[in-house]
């Protein structure tokens, strides 16, 4: 029987987000219900509300969460009622051809529920990445459920379903940095710092965090960068590799996504080293390097898609990590809100306040 619950919509381009009714369907074939525990507060929620996603309004936001599976359909053999999960937006497949391959974190047919859940008019719902969490539960393919350690805080698990993730596969499973390793990381936002965090935990010799708000610099250090750059006052790919023997760094990663950054990421890196983009740009935005430079330096341009992770392998890895007091999640956190502070948390994270507003519901 579907359930009526709170949520959190973005009605319209660039209007404010507002609290209503959502109506949940009972799970259909390969299905879920979750009762949310807590979900944090990403950019691409913004990106959502101001149309910089899709028009499909109205969107039901949020999809960086936990929480606990309350129903399946048929044929879910993955997950069980009470489970402890961590969300995710890209469901493998199984079948496509980079999941036969044996390369599942690329997979090209990732999937979400096929019901919908609507407002109590009937209208249909798009939910943010296929979730849609800032509510208190939510419908999703079962594959988007990864089981995990059921100890852990929900405020800091549901971190590694969107920016966390992000940012330490950028670092780990993208970047491939290693130990004794230069990385240099350019933009010190929350998936900025998982890509410290996750240089950290790789066994990086000098992580150099790059950007230019000295608090986020600060922040940095504290995630375990051994240096720090302001490029507003700096140049960047000077002062990086001034840092590096003048060489420039093994791995530049770039958390910003920006043709700017892009160009410094690329010059700042050593000969042979490589770049990692994770950071997301617009449509509009155009890059333009001296071909020959690109030949020339060597070594490897890569995107990072979800930190190129397998959330079946990653998810309960770092939870445990975080469990052993390995790696500091609760560092992510700058404030538990209700569903109904979103908006204000928007503001707060336009403006650089937070490093991650966290819904507790």
């Amino acid at each position: 029987m579907a359930q009526e619950v709170r949520g959190v919509i973005a009605p319209g381009k660039d209007e404010p987000v507002r609290v209503e009714t959502i109506v949940v369907p009972d799970p259909g074939p390969g299905e879920a219900v979750v009762q949310i525990q807590a979900c944090g507060v990403c950019h691409t929620d913004l990106h959502y509300k101001q149309g910089g996603i899709s028009d499909d309004f109205p969107f039901l936001l949020g999809h960086e969460a936990a929480g606990v599976v309350e129903s399946v359909g048929e044929g879910v053999t993955d997950v069980a009622p009470g489970d402890f999960v961590i969300l995710n937006w890209r469901a493998v497949c199984g079948q496509c051809r980079a999941c036969l391959r044996g390369r599942p974190w690329y997979c090209f047919n990732t999937h979400n529920a096929k019901q919908k859940m609507t407002l109590t008019d009937g209208t249909e719902l798009s939910p943010a990445l296929g979730i849609g969490a800032f509510a208190e539960k939510t419908l999703v393919a079962a594959g988007q459920c990864t089981k995990v350690d059921p100890s852990v805080s929900p405020q800091v698990a549901g971190l590694l379903g969107c920016g966390v993730m992000a940012g330490i596969g950028a670092a780990i499973n993208t970047g491939n940095v290693g130990r004794g390793d230069t990385v240099a990381v350019i933009g010190c936002g929350g998936v900025g710092d998982a890509a410290i965090a996750g240089s950290n935990l790789a066994g990086a010799a000098r992580i150099i965090a790059v950007d230019i708000d000295d608090r986020k610099l600060e922040k940095a250090r504290t995630m375990g960068a051994t240096h720090t750059v302001n490029s507003r006052e700096t140049d960047a790919v000077a002062a990086i590799r001034e840092l590096t023997g003048g060489f420039g760094a093994d791995v530049v990663i770039e958390a910003v996504g920006r043709p700017e950054t892009y160009q410094q990421a690329f010059y700042a890196r050593d000969l042979a080293g490589t770049v990692v983009l994770v950071g997301v740009p617009t449509p509009e935005m155009k890059l333009e390097l001296p071909l020959l430079d690109v030949f020339g330096r060597g070594g490897a341009l890569k995107s990072s898609w979800y930190g190129d992770c397998l959330p079946s392998r990653d998810f309960p890895m770092l939870i445990d990590l975080h469990l052993q007091g390995r790696l500091d999640l609760e560092a992510f956190v700058t404030e538990t809100i209700e569903l109904t502070d979103v908006e204000k948390a928007f503001e707060r994270m336009h403006h650089g306040d937070v490093l991650r507003s966290v819904v507790v519901l």
